[in-house]
């Protein structure tokens, strides 16, 4: 991996110490150049016209997610966000009163309300599977709360915090063998580790651009797996998720792109499949093995600072990294970072409600590094935090 040429082609890589890429990456120069040359070709010719004229690069868009998820271009969406594409076939999967969701100690707030909202809509049961000693989701408690009522199996991936990776595939086997649809969350591992649809046995799985893909905001992206399509009902359809075939009938398209809608951020769309292009030509492998290397040694160098609690679980662990320090609130910390040119972030108990309940922490400061960070810019950070 060519980190010098990856750092020239980052025009942010010189201004700012961004160890917030798992709230949004900074986007790499191809993918700037996309998104402003779309833009402009929009003031220049119309809006119509501009996607006429890119609609090789849109479809572009569809190949790229499908080879970086080993699926077919008709099961990708691409969508406004990833809370978008999850809500789509998360509300399109119809259930009614007694049938059970199963969910993670670590799930996203987003998600959760939305099953409390089917739960007080629709009557169903939301389950929420242990943790393994761990701290990341248990398989096997999961596989003992299988029965006849549960509907759906869905789970965060990569926690917003908490530094755990979940074992999607291993999940993926116990939803397969009890022929319960899956539904994984990958906002967070979406460009910071390959994601295998068949080798995870996921049904759906939402993402986004904006984070660890390094692409623009306002995008996200659906798969679903062709032998489910027909059994998800989008929750509203439009022109271009159908056709209105008579004056009292319709049809919804015979892909995945019935998910999405008329209406969408074409520059963002382009912009997106040079993202995940870029991180395909890099090697999402590799990408993944610098990541867990850089964060696994920066974890323990944090780990021996006074008064530093690292606060990440899992037998496995991302980029993330969620961290305490003594008696500082978050805030005063970022701040801190902040005006020493490093970015990081807080999260409060709200994002993962169960876990962080359950931790008794309140609130923490949450940091995700990419592969275009440098050792050098982790010295720095580690310098910054011994001095708080």
């Amino acid at each position: 991996m060519d980190i010098e040429k990856i750092r020239a082609d980052t025009p942010g890589a010189e201004k700012i110490i961004h160890l917030n890429n798992c709230g949004a990456g900074l986007m790499p120069q191809p993918v700037l150049d996309a998104l402003i040359s779309h833009l402009r070709l929009e003031a220049e010719i119309g809006g119509y016209e501009a996607e006429n004229a890119a609609s090789d690069a849109l479809a572009n868009t569809y190949g790229a997610l499908a080879r970086m998820l080993n699926c077919h271009t008709d099961e990708i969406a691409v969508v406004e966000n990833a809370t978008v594409a999850w809500d789509m076939v998360f509300y399109g999967l119809p259930m009614g009163p007694g049938d059970v969701v199963l969910t993670a100690v670590s799930e996203y707030a987003s998600n959760y309300i939305a099953y409390l909202q089917r739960a007080e809509r629709d009557g169903i049961e939301v389950r929420v599977v242990p943790n393994d000693n761990s701290g990341q989701t248990d398989a096997a408690a999961l596989a003992e709360m299988i029965d006849d009522r549960v509907k759906l199996i869905s789970i965060t991936h990569v926690p917003t915090n908490g530094g755990l990776i979940n074992p999607a595939a291993a999940i993926g086997k116990v939803a397969r063998a009890a022929n319960v649809p899956y539904l994984l969350d990958a906002c967070q591992s979406a460009g910071q580790m390959p994601l295998d649809v068949e080798a995870i046995g996921c049904d759906m799985l939402s993402g986004t651009g904006r984070k660890f893909l390094r692409g623009p905001r306002g995008t996200g992206f659906l798969y679903v797996r062709s032998s489910i399509l027909d059994k998800l009902t989008p929750p509203f359809l439009d022109l271009h998720a159908a056709v209105w075939t008579g004056p009292e009938r319709y049809e919804m398209l015979p892909n995945a792109k019935r998910f999405e809608n008329w209406e969408n951020y074409v520059a963002g769309k382009v912009g997106l499949g040079v993202a995940v292009d870029y991180a395909l030509d890099i090697g999402l492998e590799a990408i993944a093995a610098r990541i867990q290397h850089m964060a696994g040694d920066l974890r323990a160098r944090m780990a021996a600072l006074p008064g530093i609690t690292v606060q990440d679980l899992g037998a496995e662990k991302s980029g993330i990294i969620s961290f305490s320090v003594g008696e500082h609130t978050p805030d005063h910390v970022a701040g801190i970072m902040a005006a020493a040119g490093i970015n990081i972030s807080t999260i409060g108990a709200a994002s993962t409600r169960h876990d962080m309940d359950q931790r008794g922490i309140v609130q923490m400061n949450r940091m995700g590094l990419h592969y275009y960070n440098t050792e050098a810019e982790l010295d720095r950070f580690l310098d910054c935090l011994s001095s708080i």
